[in-house]
């Protein structure tokens, strides 16, 4: 896994600051007051500070936006970058803030000069994330390109260096996410893919990998016909961790697709190679994982991931063809690339089945219609649930992870009626986010509160977010997490 880079926390120097020779980050609010850190700076580069801080550039700067001052004279700094932030700033505006100095890390140290504003592991956070480089399939020195090394000061390290284990564990499950999702699909086959969750033992992660044979006794025939046309063999992976009492846990499922060319129903082939993205669910239900196993979280929480490949074969499934789902429903495969909602459905009845959750939350790159609706901003969300979405919402919300409720309905639903089977997997062109929810839907039992979050759009977008480069955003571990941290974990 890509590691996450230290910040190191220190001790406010100012008398350091001159011989500093990589570059030295500073926020500036919009009243241009600056504290004594920047005062030392500015008066260090004789006034460029509060020559920029009253400039139409540093008015135009949005809140967490930055500004270099290339080779400041009389400093060993290469660069000074002046931050715009607020001293009220919001969780946002702080990662933001810390993003601008991530990203603009390279060979050189990077030195913050965070004094004594408060929450600071939120800048940590930010630098930490949006330092992330997808190196594993470059070579020679791209594989290991040098980096220089992250600290922070501030005036009283004693407080804040004990919250750096949890925003580090955060970190990681992002970065296990991005991984996941950014790693092509001869590199994370299906077997990779359960090999790389079965390494979650070592945080204390209960780990069983259920494969074909135990899926088909299971009868989770709709999850097999997706996976019958690939040389990979389809896995369902279960991953618990119990770090709560004896109450039943919040269970996460995740659309683990490692490569979807459409099956016999064929997607065109310019654009195919993103498709290695197409098990971005299960990439998140895995940085999840990661994240409340680092952070030893008190709170139940089961991860099931489907992990299939689909591919055009002599064996593959055929549209047209008629499939018993483990509830019981018969399906009529109308097209063979509305095939997560196959997957899913199967994974959702099994874990309702063996473990009764308090919720179930269901996680997939589901379909572009979501993206026409919403674009990259915002995942799709439906549930059966106001209270539990509510939640859902407001953690998102806190986390600056776009999210935006969508609605179900019967007249929906009917439009996946068969007359052939129960159902078929897909109706009109028309509404078809809210019919693949309501597909899902069909395999939700009637006293589970339930949330589909249709993250095609977001799990990679096509411009880079604040906190990542370009390819994969980890979008939802961050949500879920404070989800679990807000509602069931223990006090």
């Amino acid at each position: 896994m890509t590691l996450v880079p230290d910040v190191e926390i220190i001790a406010t120097d100012l008398d350091a600051l001159k011989e500093f020779s990589g570059r030295i980050t500073v926020f500036v609010p919009s009243d241009g007051r600056l504290d004594a850190a920047a005062r030392r700076v500015n008066r260090l580069c004789r006034g460029a500070i509060v020559r920029f801080a009253t400039s139409e550039a540093f008015a135009a700067l949005k809140p967490g936006e930055a500004r270099d001052i290339a080779y400041p004279s009389g400093m060993a700094a290469e660069a000074v970058q002046v931050v715009r932030l607020e001293r009220t700033a919001s969780t946002e505006e702080l990662r933001k803030a810390g993003a601008a100095a991530g990203a603009a890390r390279g060979k050189q140290d990077v030195l913050v000069l965070a004094s004594a504003r408060k929450r600071t592991q939120e800048i940590a956070l930010g630098m930490m994330l949006r330092a992330y480089a997808f190196d594993a399939c470059k070579s020679g020195e791209a594989a290991n390109p040098a980096k220089g090394a992250m600290k922070m000061m501030v005036n009283d390290p004693e407080p804040v260096v004990p919250e750096m284990e949890a925003v580090r564990a955060l970190a990681e499950g992002v970065f296990m996410t991005r991984d996941l999702v950014n790693l092509p699909a001869n590199l994370l086959t299906t077997t990779e893919f359960a090999d790389r969750l079965e390494a979650l033992r070592e945080l204390g992660v209960e780990v069983e990998v259920l494969d074909e044979a135990a899926l088909a006794d299971l009868g989770m025939t709709m999850l097999l016909g997706v996976g019958q046309g690939s040389e990979s063999p389809s896995k369902v992976v279960v991953m618990q961790w119990k770090g709560g009492g004896d109450e039943a846990p919040l269970a996460l499922i995740g659309k683990g697709v490692v490569f979807d060319t459409g099956g016999i129903s064929l997607k065109p082939g310019a654009g195919m190679e993103d498709m290695t993205m197409d098990m971005g669910g299960a990439g998140v239900v895995a940085g999840v994982m990661r994240a409340i196993a680092g952070r030893k979280a008190k709170a139940n929480v089961v991860g099931l991931v489907g992990l299939v490949e689909n591919m055009p074969d002599g064996k593959a499934q055929r549209p047209g063809d008629i499939v018993t789902s483990m509830k019981g429903d018969t399906v009529e495969v109308i097209n063979t690339d509305a095939e997560g909602r196959l997957v899913l459905g199967d994974v959702m009845w099994y874990a309702q089945e063996r473990f009764n959750p308090v919720g179930m939350i269901d996680l997939a790159t589901l379909t572009g219609a979501i993206i026409v609706s919403l674009g990259h901003d915002n995942a799709g969300v439906f549930s059966n649930n106001d209270d539990f979405c509510n939640a859902f919402l407001k953690a998102a919300s806190v986390e600056g992870e776009g999210a935006w409720r969508m609605p179900l309905g019967e007249s929906y639903a009917s439009l996946l009626k068969s007359q052939k089977a129960d159902v078929k997997n897909v109706g009109t062109r028309w509404g078809g986010a809210i019919t693949a929810a309501e597909f899902l839907h069909r395999f939700v039992k009637d006293d589970t509160p339930w949330i589909h979050l249709d993250i095609a759009g977001v799990a990679q977008p096509a411009a880079a977010p604040p906190l990542a480069p370009k390819g994969a955003s980890g979008w939802g571990v961050l949500a879920l997490d404070r989800l679990i941290r807000n509602g069931y974990e223990a006090g």
